[in-house]
């Protein structure tokens, strides 16, 4: 079995590109908001910590994209005889970038709904020892020069609980 680090990361990647999940949810809600965005294709979707400016030169990444990786992982020993038992703490970094500042302002806001959507419908047993009680944060920044003009980044924390034998 991966680290654990490397685990989580690769759980919530899974969950999002199955069945199109990711895709599915944004399609609805721009659907239902009339707008048109564009897709997040799978490939986009990557384990990596890189920032925007280290993302833009060196990995073979566009936009939009959602790059993930794990910024913690507490083992609080709260089930005894059990090798690890505690919390895994991923963030997604989701990135929307347009020559228009009001298109890179308004589109983060469905990139993060569409993945708020998919982590709401896999709240859970993730396997693995691994569970998702729901439990998120976003944080939204200002969009700045970058990208394709203008870029602008949202980061999601989400922890999961996780019991090991």
């Amino acid at each position: 079995m991966p680290p654990l680090s490397l685990l989580a990361v690769k759980k919530v990647i899974s969950m999002l590109t199955t069945g199109d999940a990711l895709q599915q949810a944004l399609t609805n809600i721009a659907g239902a908001a009339q707008i048109t965005l564009p897709q997040i294709a799978t490939t986009q979707i990557a384990a990596s910590s890189a920032g925007a400016d280290l993302a833009d030169k060196n990995i073979q990444l566009s936009y939009p994209r959602i790059c993930l990786y794990t910024n913690a992982v507490q083992n609080k020993k709260a089930e005894k005889f059990r090798s690890f038992s505690g919390a895994v703490s991923v963030v997604a970094e989701i990135w929307a970038s347009t020559n228009l500042l009001t298109q890179t302002d308004e589109w983060i806001h469905f990139y993060v709904e569409a993945f708020s959507e998919v982590l709401r419908s896999n709240v859970g047993d993730w396997g693995d020892g691994f569970t998702f009680t729901g439990k998120y944060d976003v944080q939204f920044q200002p969009p700045k020069a970058g990208g394709f003009g203008f870029v602008a980044c949202s980061k999601v924390t989400l922890s999961c609980d996780v019991s090991l034998p």
